[in-house]
């Protein structure tokens, strides 16, 4: 019974409560999720944010191993929680606004969906590394052109 109840967390959680089994776009739906995280972080001071990062992303590479075991599929399109984990990096260095939201959920799903090098490497990595890696290098790229955007005026 307590590996039926550990199963279904894991399953909860990889699909981002449910959002991954969007039959369009369950990347995006997962990110949609990750947007709604972060609101919930409004409050929370740089420092407390940061940590908080730094366990969803830890959360998500083992979440991920897991689920790619029940699924039975290399990073099956079901698992979000990469995708909600990579926008909390996206919107690390910002404060959040509206603007930020808005602007972080667009550059994070290009650099998602793109994969410029060395990202795109990144999911060779074993297991729940493969599946999280390179959504966290996504929200580093999208982080740091809306931290450019922002510091020249353009947001």
């Amino acid at each position: 019974m307590a590996v039926a109840r550990k199963d279904q967390i894991i399953r909860i959680l990889a699909t981002g409560f449910g959002s991954g089994l969007s039959p369009v776009a369950p990347g995006t739906a997962g990110t949609l999720v990750g947007v709604l995280i972060c609101l919930c972080c409004y409050s929370l001071p740089g420092f407390f944010r940061f940590f908080f990062v730094v366990a969803i992303s830890a959360a998500a590479i083992y979440v991920s191993g897991q689920a790619e075991i029940l699924f039975k599929k290399k990073d099956d399109q079901r698992i979000v929680i990469d995708e909600i984990a990579g926008f909390q990096v996206t919107m690390l260095p910002m404060a959040i606004t509206g603007l930020h939201l808005c602007a972080a959920f667009v550059l994070f799903r290009i650099f998602d969906i793109w994969k410029p090098f060395p990202v795109n490497r990144l999911q060779n990595l074993p297991g729940g590394w493969g599946v999280v890696a390179d959504d966290l290098g996504a929200g580093v790229y999208g982080g740091l052109i809306l931290f450019i955007l922002t510091l020249t005026g353009i947001l």
